[in-house]
């Protein structure tokens, strides 16, 4: 035991005896030591001083050097140089030789220091030396990087390939950081070109590389040549409050926006996407102006990687009139239209009537009801034309002696459709009436609810525009060809609250119209865009069927469990800043940490 009175007079900077193996380490190797006792030795050790060694350490087989197909018996681990320690992170990504030149791509999943000797650091003497000193020793200690590889690279011709990890490498070979911008592409399978959404990172910095610009940009495929784009294989943005997925969401529609951007259709013409966004919180009409803040050298930046910004001229809120709510936009100049939703158009969505109180039996009355209403009254039959003919005590009378519909469910049926005359045939021009300016080559159409007050009719409004744009997608005898043979684009922020799973019968209806539009996406050039801060109330089929997957920060954990996507990138979630995100596109790339632009490339904000 160590006598204390002893210890007050230790010199912690002072010389101490050591143990003669300790020092020269186990048959007198140099290199196991904290440093050859003999000056000529570490000469004749052959040490490359820090800051001239290749790589940042190498890899050890002291506990196996293991590839597997099982990743639980997979087993990389890298020796990590003194002087590289404080460059590495869990979630860096690294390169390994093997002799014949092909490479192991591998990322960082764990970093520990480990004793270098058998010797006890927790101790009283050892812990006063390093508060003395004020720091640590750290050749003492081994740094071992745990790591998971990714991919093999491998030269075919001139190009870079990859393909799964089937080999081991050598131990001792040397590890680097991977800096090149075609290594890194290439071992995650992030496509050169597509549409931009933001930066690689890791732990929230930018990756970089040796070359200019020194980032390196994540893009989604956005052609024919490689696959369907992705566009019509869904994406759906979710983060919090504050997290800055509106900003984001602009970023990427601004993209889809960019004169460049078309896609061939069934006629063999190439098409630029139309864009209709429901925004619920009057937000995306901005998109019309150009950011003030943006600075010139954000702009050249822009320019060098190919992102499109700037206001989009061809921007048109298409206001919905309902009740006596009026529309008051000072905070951005697009062109404003007004338009109504025709009763008409429940003539094939009975569900935008029914309402979350009918049952089965109900919802086919009423289906019985408005069959019977519009062919006596034509297309042009109104909502209180309706309401009347509901009023009818004959035709009660009528169909409940027929056995069609119950009078006990004839009356629940007209107790339900009351309440949405605020909604249908109000003093605008009908939106039936107004297709070709909704859906328009190249342009971006925003529907507006947020002067809306009452939330049933805001509901309505966004699910019967909504529904004119699915079902002539789907049809196969459209009424405007207009719809049909223009790629869309159909936006919905806070999507949770209108293609919520729910058993209803209306949600019913919803979800299975547009889980349907979701499979036809692809053929029809349908693309759905959602943005949502709880993704764990959208629909299960519909969610089934997004292709990518972008998440910002989210606090609630249902929400994080929600979105699927891997474990490693999951916990980072909560962690992580404005614009930060991670990309889950599994026919896109690996899953990755991005950071998103910091300026928004269109006006954003009240000021």
């Amino acid at each position: 035991m160590t006598d204390l009175g002893d210890f007050e007079n230790f010199d912690p900077d002072g010389e101490t005896e050591s143990d003669p193996a300790e020092a020269e380490g186990e048959g007198g190797d140099p290199g196991e030591a904290d440093g050859p006792a003999d000056p000529e030795a570490f000469e004749a050790a052959e040490v490359t001083p820090v800051g001239r060694d290749v790589g940042i350490g190498t890899l050890s087989a002291r506990e196996g050097l293991v590839v597997s197909e099982d990743p639980e018996e997979t087993r990389l681990r890298a020796y990590i140089t003194v002087g590289n320690r404080s460059a590495v992170r869990v979630g860096s990504y690294l390169v390994a030789d093997y002799p014949d030149g092909e490479r192991l791509f591998c990322r960082i999943v764990a970093l520990e220091y480990a004793q270098e000797f058998e010797a006890d650091d927790a101790t009283e003497i050892h812990a006063r030396r390093a508060m003395r000193r004020g720091e640590v020793d750290e050749q003492d200690y081994k740094f071992m990087a745990s790591l998971e590889p990714v991919s093999v690279l491998y030269r075919d011709g001139d190009d870079l390939r990859r393909r799964m990890t089937d080999r081991v490498p050598k131990p001792e070979t040397v590890v680097r950081q991977a800096t090149d911008a075609g290594e890194i592409k290439t071992g995650l399978k992030i496509p050169d070109d597509g549409v931009f959404l933001g930066h690689l990172a890791v732990g929230g910095e930018k990756v970089r590389t040796a070359a200019e610009p020194p980032t390196i940009d994540y893009r989604l495929k956005d052609d024919y040549g490689s696959g369907d784009p992705l566009v019509f294989r869904h994406t759906l943005v979710a983060g919090g409050t504050g997290s800055g997925k509106t900003h984001a969401a602009k970023n990427v529609l601004r993209q889809y926006l960019a004169e460049e951007r078309a896609y061939p259709v069934e006629d063999g013409r190439t098409v630029r996407p139309a864009v209709v966004q429901f925004d619920p919180q009057d937000e995306y009409a901005q998109m019309h102006d150009d950011n003030p803040h943006l600075e010139p050298d954000f702009a050249r930046r822009c320019e060098a990687e190919g992102v499109a910004y700037g206001g989009h001229d061809d921007t048109v809120a298409f206001v919905p009139k309902v009740g006596s709510a009026t529309y008051a936009a000072d905070h951005h100049r697009a062109e404003q239209v007004e338009f109504t939703v025709p009763f008409s158009m429940v003539r094939g969505n009975t569900w935008l009537v029914a309402g979350g109180g009918l049952n089965d039996n109900q919802y086919a009355g009423l289906r019985e009801l408005l069959g019977r209403f519009f062919r006596s009254h034509g297309d042009g039959g109104s909502y209180r034309e309706f309401l009347t003919y509901l009023d009818d005590p004959g035709l009660r009378e009528e169909l409940d002696e027929a056995g069609v519909v119950h009078e006990a469910t004839f009356d629940a049926i007209k107790r339900r459709v009351r309440g949405f005359g605020d909604v249908f045939d109000r003093d605008a021009r009908p939106i039936t009436e107004q297709v070709s300016r909704l859906v328009r080559p190249g342009g971006l159409t925003v529907v507006p609810t947020y002067h809306i007050n009452d939330s049933r009719a805001a509901t309505t409004v966004v699910l019967a525009v909504a529904s004119l744009l699915v079902d002539q997608k789907l049809s196969n005898d459209p009424t405007y060809d207009r719809i049909k043979e223009t790629p869309v684009v159909l936006g919905m922020d806070e999507a949770h609250n209108f293609l919520a799973d729910a058993d209803s019968v209306q949600a019913r209806r919803v979800v299975g119209k547009f889980s349907e539009a979701a499979k036809q996406g692809r053929k029809e050039r349908l693309g759905l865009f959602l943005v949502t801060q709880d993704p764990q109330d959208v629909a299960d089929p519909i969610f089934k069927q997004v292709n990518t997957t972008v998440v910002l920060n989210l606090g609630d954990e249902d929400a994080i469990k929600a979105v699927n996507i891997p474990s490693n990138l999951e916990g980072k979630v909560p962690y992580m800043e404005k614009g930060q995100m991670v990309v889950y596109s599994p026919d896109n790339s690996d899953p990755v940490e991005l950071v998103g632009l910091s300026t928004c490339l269109t006006r954003h904000g009240r000021d």
